[in-house]
C-alpha cells in the first residue's frame, strides 16, 4: 500500500482543492422572449433555438 513520504502542505492541499468549487450555471436573457435560459439549449417557453422553431409547444388547457 502507497503511504505519504511527508505532510501536504497547506498551500498544496488548497491549490489541488482551487478546482473543486461549484460555479453556478450561467443564464443569459432570450433575444425573442426575453426569458432567462441557459446558453447552447433550447428555449422551452416558445421552443426555439438560434432563432428557428425547433419544437412544437402544446398549449395549455
Amino acid at each position: 500500500m502507497a503511504v505519504p513520504k511527508r505532510k501536504v502542505s497547506r498551500m498544496k492541499r488548497g491549490n489541488r482543492r482551487s478546482h473543486d468549487a461549484v460555479a453556478a450555471p450561467a443564464y443569459v436573457e432570450d433575444k425573442d422572449s426575453g426569458e432567462l435560459r441557459r446558453p447552447h439549449h433550447i428555449d422551452l417557453k416558445s421552443g426555439r433555438y438560434r432563432g428557428r422553431q425547433v419544437i412544437t409547444i402544446k398549449e395549455e388547457a
